[in-house]
């Protein structure tokens, strides 16, 4: 029964052969009447006919693809480079209508394919053949596959002219895959063979596919490479190290794209990394404990990538960046394949690198040594490749993510760095942390070694060279926290040594730039940002506030000294810096809170320092920076007096900060001020400016609500249980409360010259309303004093007069100021209150008033009303167009 089974496989198999082989016998007969033909009809006519060779070969290298190739456009950057075959998005259509004409042969090649691997699998499940000759009979149906193919391509050609086209492909393909079935099975099933041996004998079958794939068409590479890489799961099996199947899938990585770079059909190479990728996946899923081997995997399949598409050891890519076509607009030149499918690869090479979980400290660093020895290839080895300078960021962006996210989740160097002192306090120094900043510093300095060689985009190397070793180590902090594990002093010695790094880096571009001190400046700011990070290590709050103005202020005399524009933003960064810590973080709270002197120190150092800053730079012409410190100034220097004032108040009095009309008032300024400083900022310019709209109008509202609460619920007029009014008539906490925030108001309004108009007139209106409450509480103050403020006490008659004779006082100062300004909207506003005044004394005083008091009062508004009666027609006739007579004649 056995034999019956076997016989009936081998028919099976059979089937397929059968069925090319009667159709090669088919073409040859039909071919050789056609031949027939041609001879009578020359004999008997008078055309003669050119001897028809039956057997003569077309060449194989001019047999087009399958699918239509469109050469890509020559970049002038890389002359030399060869014509490449770019994919475009309609070649999935171009596929699926040669396979809708074609689709036999792509069955038949998977028919043949499997039957070589199923023959082995046949052998298993019935035993009647010995592992050895299982493996021996795949091997020989794969070379008869393969020899099968070379016949028909040699005696009838494969190209599409031809009758017998695709055929060698499917046959030659067919075969390679079951010889890479056999090799597998010989090691994976039956342990035939080691390692090592299966190894070479796939790279010799994989090299007999190179040259296959240089005669044939892309079909046979493609079948060729999907069998190739679906065979080991095809085949099964259970091996107690299936690592090594890491290697077989690059060795047809190697293949595939080995055959690309000659024929230059472009997507070979996609669908070759494409399933190196995919298939090596699959494999580190099923057998998770091959990790690390799928690593290497990964990381070498983005070296091939870049190496073989573009036939050189040493890559030279030219042309344009992805970067550069990605931030340009839509219609510019694509950037050649090769650069393309290594960007790609890298890309995805880096992703793979930084989001893996290490599960062991050794595979920890193996992710280490595999993102950072891919980025220093991308600095060193692609050093000539300049349409890949971009990619270079990609493993450089994952390592720092690697070592921040291994540290955050408390990864196992990261928890073993964290109970170093546990247990023993005398354990050996941890290395780690040293160890990954070492590294930091060494890929620096790669990159400014880049930067000194590049002939373009040098300046980019240097900013990179100026980021990559601080951030790491701000990484470092992040996740790992070194400082709670060796101490803060030793920790920030490391930020020192990175910053005494960027100083020599400093002095070598110096050297080399001469007047051009563009990344001796990166650098340089790179140096002060490491000594910043330093300070946030080892100093405290307030000293650490005061380092960062002292860098400012360095930053600032560097620049003078050595013309390095790019100090404007360290400055920038600084001043930010700076009034975060002075306002949100300690902030405010803490100014309040702490010793006066040490917040005295702090605001004055810092507005001292931006002044002092800003007259280093004025002979330069640096309008931004100068601007930035200028606000920052006056700003500074205007909380730190509402600061004083604030606290010198709370030690007089009983309230506070946050429930007094003072304290309320005096937060108030302060937010206002922060308000003007962003207002200021706005003729900068730029798209920053939406940022500084919404600090401006977040600043506004805080200084326009802590006015509103002075204004009501902590107003003494208002609320019988709120603070009393400290001090003497006029100079009093009501003017600190009111007075002074409308004084800001209307100075802020007169002064800032990008307020908007509306804004403008906004500004001086609430000045003048503040003003006026400010103005009625303090005459109330002066005739109630600080027990009768509250508006249930009444109001006296002095008192009442007191506001007319104000509103008076007000409109006819208002009506001078027209004259002498001869603004028609200041007389309008001058009879707006005078009106008012009327309007009190003939609805409140004469009913509110008696005796002599109401007699002056009405006497004072009939006099006053005289006055600027003839006050307002002289006016009107002095700026008539017409010459009237004057009044006294």
């Amino acid at each position: 029964m056995e034999s019956l089974f076997v016989l009936v496989g081998l028919i099976v198999l059979a089937i397929p052969v059968g069925i090319v082989v009667l159709l090669v016998m088919h073409l040859r007969l039909r071919r050789r009447v056609e031949q027939l033909e041609l001879r009578v009809l020359g004999l008997g006519g008078d055309t003669p006919v050119e001897e028809v060779t039956p057997e003569a070969p077309t060449p194989p290298a001019e047999k087009p693809s399958p699918w239509p190739s469109v050469k890509a456009p020559e970049v002038p950057a890389n002359k030399d480079a060869p014509s490449l075959a770019v994919p475009k998005s309609d070649r999935l259509s171009v596929f699926g209508g040669w396979l809708r004409e074609n689709w036999f042969y792509a069955v038949s090649a998977l028919s043949l394919a499997l039957a070589g691997i199923f023959l082995v699998q046949y052998g298993v499940e019935s035993g009647v053949l010995s592992p050895a000759m299982r493996v021996i009979a795949a091997l020989v149906f794969g070379a008869a596959l393969i020899g099968a193919g070379e016949v028909i391509r040699r005696r009838y050609g494969d190209d599409e002219s031809s009758a017998t086209a695709y055929l060698p492909s499917v046959f030659s393909g067919a075969g390679l895959v079951a010889l890479f079935g056999g090799l597998l099975a010989a090691r994976q099933l039956y342990d035939l063979i080691g390692p090592e041996t299966a190894l070479g004998a796939m790279i010799a079958v994989a090299l007999i596919g190179l040259v296959l794939g240089w005669f044939h068409g892309p079909l046979l590479a493609a079948v060729g490479l999907i069998g190739a890489f679906a065979a080991p799961f095809v085949v099964g099996g259970a091996s107690k190290d299936p690592g090594w199947v890491y290697g077989y899938f690059f060795v047809i990585a190697v293949l595939g794209l080995g055959i690309d770079t000659v024929r230059r059909w472009a997507w070979i190479s996609v669908l070759t990394l494409v399933g190196a990728y995919t298939a090596s996946l699959l494999l580190v899923l099923s057998a998770p404990r091959t990790e690390p081997a799928y690593l290497v995997c990964v990381t070498a399949l983005a070296l091939i990538a870049i190496a073989i598409p573009a036939r050189r050891l040493w890559p030279d890519h030219g042309g344009r960046m992805m970067t550069e076509v990605i931030a340009i607009k839509k219609g510019v030149q694509w950037p050649e394949f090769p650069t393309r499918l290594a960007f790609a690869a890298v890309a995805v090479t880096s992703v793979i690198l930084s989001v893996h979980w290490a599960d062991s400290a050794a595979e920890f660093w193996l992710g280490v040594v595999l993102l950072s020895g891919l980025t220093v290839a991308m600095i060193v080895w692609a050093n000539q490749a300049r349409a890949l300078q971009d990619a270079t960021l990609l493993p450089a962006a994952g390592l720092i993510w690697f070592v921040l996210v291994h540290g955050l989740d408390n990864g196992a160097v990261a928890r073993e760095f964290a109970e170093t002192y546990a247990e023993t306090v005398e354990a050996d120094f941890p290395w780690s942390v040293t160890l990954l900043v070492a590294l930091g510093a060494v890929i620096s300095a790669l990159a400014a070694w880049r930067s000194l060689r590049a002939t373009d985009h040098w300046a980019l190397w240097a900013a990179g060279a100026a980021i990559f070793a601080p951030g790491l180590a701000i990484a470092l902090d992040l996740g790992w926290h070194p400082a709670e594990v060796i101490g803060a002093y030793p920790w920030a010695l490391h930020a020192i040594a990175l910053a005494v790094l960027m100083v020599v880096l400093a002095g070598r571009f110096a050297q080399v730039d001469g007047e051009n001190r563009l990344r001796a400046a990166l650098v340089t700011v790179s140096a002060l940002s490491s000594l910043a990070f330093a300070c946030v290590i080892v100093l405290s709050s307030a000293a650490l506030t005061i380092a960062f103005v002292v860098l400012v202020v360095a930053a600032a005399a560097l620049d003078r000294r050595f013309t390095l524009p790019p100090m404007s933003w360290f400055i920038w960064v600084g001043v930010f810096t700076v009034t975060v810590r002075l306002v949100l973080n300690p902030g405010l709270d803490w100014a309040t809170e702490a010793p006066i002197a040490e917040m005295t120190l702090v605001y004055a150092a810092a507005a001292i320092g931006f002044l002092a800053a800003w007259v280093i730079l004025r002979p330069l012409d640096r309008p931004v920076a100068a601007l930035l410190l200028e606000s920052a100034a006056w700003a500074t220097f205007g909380i730190l007096l509402t600061l004083l004032l604030l606290r010198w108040l709370e030690g007089v009095g009983e309230g506070g900060a946050h429930d007094s009309h003072w304290g309320l008032g005096l937060l108030s300024v302060i937010w206002l001020l922060l308000a003007c400083a962003q207002v200021r900022r706005f003729e900068l310019g730029g798209k920053l400016n939406y940022a500084r709209y919404g600090l401006a109008l977040f600043f506004a509202a805080h200084g326009l609500v802590r006015l509103g609460q002075a204004l009501t619920e902590a107003n003494p007029l208002l609320n019988a249980q709120a603070d009393p009014v400290l001090g003497a008539p006029v100079l009093n906490t009501l003017a600190v409360a009111y007075l002074l925030p409308a004084a800001l108001l209307a100075v802020s309004a007169a002064w800032l010259p990008a307020l908007h108009p509306r804004l403008r007139q906004a500004g001086f209106g609430l000045a003048a309303a503040v003003g006026a409450v400010w103005l009625g509480l303090t005459i109330r103050h002066i005739w109630q004093g600080a027990g009768g403020m509250y508006e249930g006490n009444g109001v006296s008659q002095p008192e009442l007069y007191t506001y007319t004779m104000a509103l008076l006082v007000i409109g006819a100062a208002l009506f001078y100021q027209s004259l002498a300004r001869r603004s028609d909207l200041m007389r309008k506003a001058g009879l707006v209150v005078i009106g008012l005044a009327v309007a009190k004394v003939f609805l409140v005083d004469i009913s509110g008033l008696g005796g002599l008091i109401r007699v002056f009062s009405l006497l004072a508004l009939g006099l006053a009303l005289a006055g600027l009666a003839w006050l307002n027609r002289w006016a009107k006739l002095r700026h008539s167009p017409q010459q009237a007579e004057p009044l006294d004649h």
